[in-house]
């Protein structure tokens, strides 16, 4: 399990799509929220996800193996104020598309910056999941960030917004730099796929 990762390839627009159809696990949230250091950490792989200290740089979909099984995909970050309002439409339109569209779509994994509360782009992704039946999973990321009681408020905060969700089995913290939190995430992705 987790043995074989590999980055397939990026898609900018649908006939690129792979060919090879596997259920898909998405990974979405805020621009410079942490996606590609999340899945370099997970799988200890240091340079398979471009990572880059600048936001935005993520511009396509991005498709990773896993053991056959199932597929990661890294969508392009958004609310990156930076970006021209066209690449910012554009970027919408090929995410929102995408999630519409996928035959393949089995789970979401909608990352948090666990040092902020969510912002009303997280909140509308989030009611755009559930208004679309799409199950999904809050990943609090760079939580070796915070102090033991900035955990704590920054748990409580997210489950002041989304009182439906339960730490530990669809909310968890993470920290591709501290990997105290990595057990449990890649228990949650295992009992999702298999």
């Amino acid at each position: 399990m987790f043995d074989k990762i590999h980055f397939v390839k990026p898609v900018f627009k649908f006939s690129e799509l792979p060919e090879v159809k596997l259920p898909e696990l998405i990974l979405c949230g805020r621009s410079n929220v942490g996606k590609s250091s999340f899945i370099n950490s997970l799988f200890n792989k240091k340079n398979l996800a471009k990572t880059s200290s600048a936001p935005g740089k993520t511009r396509s979909i991005n498709y990773y193996n896993v053991d056959d099984v199932f597929y990661i995909v890294d969508l392009p970050g958004f609310g990156y104020s930076k970006a021209s309002q066209s690449e910012r439409q554009k970027w919408s339109k090929l995410v929102s598309e995408f999630i519409l569209s996928s035959e393949n779509l089995y789970h979401a994994f909608h990352m948090l910056d666990s040092r902020h509360e969510p912002t009303e782009l997280d909140l509308n992704l989030n009611q755009w999941l559930e208004s679309k039946n799409k199950q999904y999973t809050l990943i609090l990321n760079k939580a070796d960030k915070l102090s033991q009681s900035e955990v704590h408020k920054s748990v409580n905060a997210v489950l002041t917004k989304f009182p439906h969700l339960n730490f530990n089995q669809d909310l968890f913290l993470y920290s591709s730099i501290d990997k105290k939190w990595k057990k449990s995430v890649l228990k949650r992705i295992a009992e999702l796929f298999y």
